[in-house]
Order: C-alpha cells, then sequence, then structure tokens
C-alpha cells in the first residue's frame, strides 16, 4: 500500500475506533440524564456534564472524520495521474484552506457562549463542510433528493448526521433549560440513530467499491452500470509465448 492508501484508511479508522464508541457511551449516559430528570433513579451530579462532553466529543469526532474523508478526496485526486483534477495545485491549496477553516470555524463553536454566535459558528462549520462536499472530486450516488440512491448515499446521510450533531452542540444552553427544545433534542437523536446505521451500511458497501491507488488504471476500464470488466487481454498472449518457448536441454 502507498501512502495515500494508508490515508484513505484513516477516515474509517477514526470512526470505529472513536465516534461509534463514544456514540454507545453517550447514549447510555443520556438515558442516565432522563432518569435523573424524571425521578427514576438517583444519578450522581457529575452525570448530566459528562453527558454533555460525549456529546462534544462526538460531534468533534464526526467532524474531523468528515474533513479527513474529504481531504482525502482531493489529495488522491490530485496525485493521480490520470485524474481529472482541474486547477492544479493553486485549487488544492484553496480547498486545503477552505477546509482548515471550517475546522477553526468548529473549533471557535466549542468556546462561544453568546446564541447569535453559537449560530454564526455552527452554519459557518456545515456550510464549509457542504460547500467542499459540492465539489466534483467527492463521490455522491445523486444529488436529487427525489431517488433512491440519494437517500443510500453514504455523504448525503453523513451530511445531515453532521448538521443534526452540529445543532445539538449549539444548543445546548437551550437545551438544558427548556422542556421543548429538549423534546427536540431527543428527536433529533432518534434521527441520529438512523443516520448512524445508514453511515455503518453505506460506509462498509463504499469500502469495497473503493480500489488501491495501483488498482484503479484497471477499475477505470470496467463497466459498471453492466458489471462487467474487460478480460486481461495482455495475459494471453503472454501465457502463450511461455507455452510455445522450447525446452532447454
Amino acid at each position: 500500500m502507498t501512502p495515500i492508501d494508508w490515508f484513505s484508511l484513516l477516515h474509517p479508522v477514526l470512526v470505529i475506533l472513536f465516534v461509534y464508541p463514544v456514540v454507545g457511551a453517550t447514549i447510555r449516559l443520556g438515558i442516565l440524564v432522563r432518569e435523573k430528570r424524571l425521578g427514576i433513579t438517583q444519578q450522581p451530579a457529575l452525570v448530566p456534564r459528562e453527558h454533555a462532553d460525549h456529546g462534544r466529543w462526538l460531534t468533534a469526532g464526526v467532524v474531523v472524520a468528515v474533513l479527513v474523508a474529504l481531504v482525502y478526496s482531493f489529495i488522491g485526486k490530485a496525485v493521480e495521474p490520470a485524474a481529472a483534477f482541474s486547477g492544479g495545485a493553486l485549487r488544492l491549496a484553496l480547498l486545503l484552506l477552505v477546509a482548515a477553516g471550517t475546522l477553526v470555524a468548529f473549533g471557535a463553536l466549542l468556546k462561544v457562549k453568546r446564541p447569535a454566535l453559537r449560530a454564526s459558528f455552527t452554519v459557518l462549520t456545515w456550510a464549509g463542510l457542504l460547500g467542499l462536499g459540492s465539489q466534483p472530486e467527492i463521490w455522491r450516488l445523486s444529488d436529487n433528493p427525489f431517488s433512491g440512491a440519494f437517500w443510500s448515499s453514504h455523504y448525503w446521510s453523513g451530511v445531515l448526521l453532521t448538521g443534526l450533531l452540529l445543532f445539538n452542540l449549539a444548543a445546548r444552553p437551550e437545551i438544558t433549560r427548556l422542556l421543548r427544545w429538549r423534546r427536540l433534542h431527543v428527536a433529533s437523536n432518534l434521527l441520529i440513530l438512523v443516520l448512524l446505521a445508514v453511515q455503518a451500511i453505506t460506509g462498509s458497501r463504499d469500502l469495497l467499491e473503493i480500489p488501491l491507488s495501483w488498482q484503479k488504471p484497471a477499475i477505470v476500464r470496467c463497466d459498471v452500470l453492466n458489471r462487467t470488466c474487460p478480460e486481461p487481454a495482455a495475459a494471453a498472449p503472454a501465457s502463450g509465448a511461455a507455452a510455445a518457448a522450447p525446452t532447454p536441454g
């Protein structure tokens, strides 16, 4: 495997080793917080804080993992000799600058307290991810929301998942104080659980479809619609010539 192939593994590794374990802990802590609020069980005073901290780590992990996947797509196309990466090094540098700016906006979201600033940096972070994801180098099954391929797209379900997590992070003070915001929080979390399942399924599917860098020249010659690949024509003459060669001695 080449360095770019190892880089391609960073996104799924982050998700498997960090994001999904934190999801389980966040869900468990959320259930304990609800039981504490309803008086069902007695819980330590730090449980709500732990739940909020895990939610913050979860959102940060997802944002970083998404940025890693997007940056890999750009760099992978830029270094691939046969790829049609328009704009060259200047456009690549601009895309990487936008990715860095998106990460800075998310870092600011973790720090600010005022509602207007929280809303602003949430929109900036999500807009940065959407802007990077709209580039032609990013694989999307469909951009038509009325097609089935759109809803089975790993990219679009990931974008919606990230947006919901950013909303929950930004609205934490309101969720803590207001009942209607807590109900909205619960509803969004149910959708997040569905999207996490979709991400696990579509991510595993897409990993099977992504070839290693040295395999791509052969894969691009395949017919995706008919699911056929050309026969290795060069192999047949070579084997025939080997068979026709006289045996020494």
